[in-house]
């Protein structure tokens, strides 16, 4: 029928899907999205490595990518906003294959030049002001917002998104990483890595400087929350305490004097820009001679301040708001008492924190992202503690879990995050349980059964039990990665 030529996907003819693809699950979700794909090479790329590095590549190719430089987000809507982490998963495959000096170059290159197309259309079609402030609609987190992201917002005006903004930040932090590392072979790309690392100052100081002088971080809570923003009304931070305003830790990344004295151009560059651009250079911690054990001089490009960091992380690590027994929840355990509220023109929207199944009708209601553990937020997090302490070293240690005296290095911190992310999956030792398995008997004593472990897609708050799709081995196979990370944190008694 004729309808049919302006529905869904219309603007994506130039598709052509005849490979084979790596799918999310293969009963409830047999169908490619490309931000499920990204997490599933990490855990792929151990087995296969030939294979992810096809699989990142295709999604970049001309039959998939749009000519205006979108990756496809799903097959039922190709033109939806995920999360743009694409890039950090080649970055990791690259980086996973093989030790230094055995690396696939050339891969690493062709995929460069594709995501400079993809990094330009967030940059053309999500930063509605020009003010690096980004958007993008529900950006894979499906009902994480008191209203659907990804459709106009019923108060009118716009909302202006910590984790919008923060991924972008993560995707320049990638670039230039990438950019960095081609630089040391071909100093054509010198001039990219300053590109990036200039556009990533601009972003955190949008993040934390716009408007009030404060940007997307509020004050009186020490967390980043969303802002809504309407003609003629003060911007209203959403207070909100979910995984949204955690995204702003994953962009970190520590600027090496071993790599930059090897690059004279990008040097001088950011030496130029640290002397005149004082403005933004207070975005950049720096440090030269670090107590960490680091040698020479040594810049850590990251969102939140120190004294930031330490804020959110108090929560993150606090077991009556994010940390749970097995893992980090998508949303503080405080709105379970204290839900979230708000009324306008006489409807009113109510967030309440709900660590099971959804309990809302918002993206078919078949997943929740209110309170269950999700493992690649969680990876993410993990990974860039590992960041922060490399910088930081013995020198920053924290409270966790929040609130139990004992103190822990953001290495330490990482590993314990690892630790409790592999309970949900190995049987508890007093009761034989899995948690993942909820208890239920069958899996625990038959042997039929009690080996035969499901990858579910999220997992309850609390009790750790394995909710939604049952068979998601794609981005829930990032376990495989947390016991690695706990077996080499781990003391040789252990």
């Amino acid at each position: 029928p004729a309808s049919r030529l302006n529905g869904r996907n219309t603007e994506w003819k130039h598709l052509f899907n005849r490979d084979i693809v790596s799918m999310p699950d293969k009963w409830e979700y047999p169908w490619y999205a490309s931000w499920d794909l990204a997490f599933h090479m990490i855990p792929m790329a151990k087995i296969d490595p030939a294979f992810a590095k096809e699989q990142l590549l295709l999604f970049l190719r001309e039959w998939y990518m749009h000519p205006n430089g979108q990756i496809p987000a799903y097959e039922f809507a190709f033109g939806d906003v995920n999360p743009p982490v694409h890039a950090w998963a080649v970055w990791r495959v690259f980086k996973m294959e093989a030790p230094r000096g055995s690396r696939d170059r050339q891969f690493l290159a062709r995929c460069f030049q594709k995501l400079l197309l993809n990094f330009n259309w967030w940059v053309n079609r999500k930063d509605p002001d020009g003010k690096n402030i980004f958007s993008g609609g529900f950006l894979g987190l499906d009902n994480i917002g008191i209203f659907d992201r990804s459709k106009p917002i019923p108060t009118g005006g716009s909302l202006e998104q910590a984790d919008g903004t923060a991924w972008m930040a993560f995707f320049c932090c990638v670039m230039l990483d990438m950019a960095l590392e081609l630089a040391l072979e071909d100093p054509v790309y010198e001039d990219m890595a300053s590109k990036f690392f200039e556009h990533f100052v601009a972003i955190a100081d949008a993040m934390n400087q716009l408007g009030d002088g404060q940007g997307l971080w509020d004050t009186k809570d020490g967390f980043y929350y969303d802002h809504l923003k309407r003609e003629g009304y003060p911007s209203f931070a959403m207070r909100i305490r979910s995984v949204v305003g955690v995204v702003p830790l994953f962009s970190v990344l520590v600027l090496e004097d071993q790599v930059l004295q090897r690059l004279p151009g990008f040097h001088k560059r950011l030496k130029w820009f640290l002397a005149n651009r004082e403005d933004l250079a207070s975005q950049i911690s720096y440090l030269e001679c670090s107590e960490s054990g680091l040698q020479g001089k040594h810049y850590l490009l990251a969102i939140p301040s120190r004294g930031r960091l330490e804020h959110v992380l108090r929560y993150v690590l606090d077991e009556t708001e994010f940390l749970s027994a097995y893992g980090l929840r998508s949303l503080s355990k405080v709105h379970d008492e204290k839900p979230f509220h708000m009324e306008f023109d006489g409807q009113e929207y109510t967030l309440h924190y709900t660590p099971g199944e959804s309990n809302t009708h918002l993206f078919g209601g078949n997943s929740n992202w209110r309170g269950p553990i999700w493992f690649p937020m969680v990876y993410l997090l993990i990974e860039s503690l590992e960041r922060y302490d490399f910088y930081f070293g013995d020198t920053f240690k924290i409270e966790c879990p929040t609130g139990s005296g004992k103190m822990m290095t953001l290495k330490e911190v990482s590993v314990e995050i690892s630790d409790r992310m592999t309970r949900l999956f190995l049987p508890d030792p007093k009761t034989g349980h899995r948690p993942c398995h909820g208890g239920a008997e069958r899996y625990r004593s038959d042997p039929h059964w009690k080996d035969l472990i499901l990858f579910y897609e999220f997992f309850h708050g609390c009790s750790g039990r394995g909710c939604g799709a049952s068979h998601q081995t794609g981005w829930t196979a990032l376990v495989t990665r947390c016991l690695d990370k706990v077996a080499s944190g781990a003391s040789p008694s252990e």
